[in-house]
Formats: structure tokens, C-alpha cells, sequence
């Protein structure tokens, strides 16, 4: 008989709780994150558009208008709200893991799953993602050289996080899904 994914991830500590799908953009969090909630029957949410909802502007207007450290602002406000409720898969948004407080609250509010792709790939899914270019800024120069950098320099507090590490390049969701809940599920 199967095994049913929703008491398996249940069973990993006792309790419910979140599942965060942290990376890069383009490596699939918001691809992944609804087949993911589907399977385990719970909800999702993406961190991003949760905060440009509340703040009724895209992410690239807030940076333009008042700074990166405005903007992670209302990102740790959004995500400390989203981890006051469980049974939710969450796609964070890509620079989450900078901020201490978020890192602390991700570990201890969910497990922490880390979807990785090497930046000619992630560059590759940004140019065919029209939505992407328009709606979250450039960090530094852009382009490759902004990707590999940032994969530098983030790549560490992914891995410090992450309980289940999955590279999509040449994987569907679905696979994707399933591997993340091989991973998560508690060793018989």
C-alpha cells in the first residue's frame, strides 16, 4: 500500500509544520510549491506576492523607491507573519537567508528545502520568464555575472538551512516533489 506523503511529513517531528522552498529565483520554488502543497493536501503560499499584495507594489517598485533594506524589511514582516501558521509549503523569496532573523524563524518554524540550478541554467529560465525581468530589480551588474555572484554569496546559508537539497535542472515538478518527500520522509 502507499505511503501517504501528509502523515509522513506529520511524523517528521510530532507536529505540523511548514515546509520553505528556498534558492535562487528561477530554480522552481513557485513551480514546485502548489504540486508539493497538493500532495501533502495543505496550502501555499508565495512569499513574494504575499508582499506585494500587502504593499500593493511589485518588488522591483520597492527597491527603486526605497531600498534594499526597506524592502527585507517588509520581507522578515511577511515571512514572521506567514510561520504563525502550519500546514503550508512556502516559496520564500531568494535573498530570505540573508537577514539572521529569517534564517532562525525558517529552521525552527518548518522544514528548510533548498532547489538548486547553476546559473547558465537559472539565466536561461529567466530570459524565457518575461514576468521575471519586470517585476524583481537587478541586485548588482545583472545579467550571468549578477547570478553567479549572488549564488556565491548565498550558496553557504542555503546549504546552512536546508534539511533536503534538490538541483532542478533537467527534472520535472513532479519529480521534484516526490524527491522532496523521499527526503523529508522519517527513516524506517
Amino acid at each position: 500500500m502507499p505511503r501517504d506523503p501528509r502523515s509522513e511529513i506529520h511524523n517528521l517531528t510530532g507536529t505540523v509544520e511548514n515546509i520553505f522552498l528556498i534558492g535562487y529565483r528561477g530554480t522552481g520554488k513557485t513551480t514546485v510549491a502548489p504540486i508539493l502543497a497538493e500532495r501533502l493536501g495543505w496550502t501555499w503560499i508565495d512569499a513574494d506576492r504575499a508582499l506585494e499584495e500587502r504593499y500593493g507594489r511589485s518588488i522591483q517598485s520597492i527597491f527603486a523607491e526605497e531600498g534594499e533594506a526597506d524592502f527585507r524589511d517588509k520581507e522578515e514582516t511577511i515571512l514572521a507573519e506567514l510561520c504563525k501558521n502550519g500546514r503550508q509549503v512556502i516559496a520564500t523569496g531568494g535573498g530570505v537567508v540573508l537577514r539572521e532573523s529569517n534564517r532562525l524563524r525558517l529552521s525552527t518554524t518548518g522544514r528548510v528545502v533548498w532547489l538548486k540550478a547553476d546559473a547558465p541554467t537559472i539565466w536561461q529560465r529567466l530570459q524565457a520568464d518575461p514576468a521575471s525581468a519586470a517585476q524583481r530589480p537587478n541586485l548588482t551588474v545583472g545579467g550571468l555575472a549578477e547570478i553567479e555572484e549572488m549564488l556565491r554569496l548565498r550558496g553557504p546559508l542555503y546549504g546552512s538551512l536546508a534539511q533536503c537539497t534538490l538541483d532542478t535542472v533537467g527534472r520535472a515538478p513532479q519529480e521534484i516533489v516526490g524527491a522532496i518527500l523521499a527526503q523529508l520522509a522519517p527513516q524506517r
